[in-house]
């Protein structure tokens, strides 16, 4: 619901916090509240707070660039692994119909935070396109994001990540 309130999404855009979420939340110790699924050595696993579908991930480089070419073997290999892993998760919790796995690079590719790269795990169903978000400008999640957050920890480390 905080979600779909225009007070709560003004809200959410007008006081977003200073510098790079991507930066600054690895750092903190609070992965919880931050959302964070996972963290590797040179990349981690974050819910989208404002999500496309239920279970929307990213897979983001630690480090600070926006540059595709920049990344470096490790980092590839790792975001790529941690997608992968992501999607076979998503797979078996929320018996999915198939994916959509992309990178926005820059504003007008439609990058939401265009100054850090990351890597979107989106979940997709078949008829899962519904007129709220053509109508009313305004998605709808079937389950709270802290519901997903509890269902996708208790499966994560069931398997081995890549």
């Amino acid at each position: 619901m905080e979600y779909i309130d225009s007070s709560s999404r003004s809200f959410a855009q007008n006081n977003k916090p200073a510098g790079c979420i991507f930066c600054a939340y690895p750092k903190e110790c609070n992965d919880d509240e931050n959302l964070i699924i996972t963290k590797g050595r040179s990349a981690f696993v974050i819910m989208n707070r404002y999500p496309y579908s239920t279970g929307h991930l990213l897979v983001v480089p630690y480090r600070h660039t926006s540059i595709f070419s920049s990344l470096t073997n490790e980092e590839k290999l790792e975001i790529f692994s941690l997608a992968q892993h992501s999607v076979s998760v998503l797979e078996k919790i929320m018996h999915t119909d198939g994916f959509n796995l992309g990178i926005n690079i820059g504003k007008a590719a439609g990058a939401g935070i265009d100054t850090h790269i990351h890597l979107h795990v989106v979940p997709r169903w078949n008829g899962d396109i519904n007129f709220m978000s053509v109508t009313a400008e305004t998605k709808v999640l079937p389950e709270a994001l802290k519901v997903t957050q509890q269902r996708l920890l208790a499966e994560w480390n069931k398997t081995i990540t890549p």
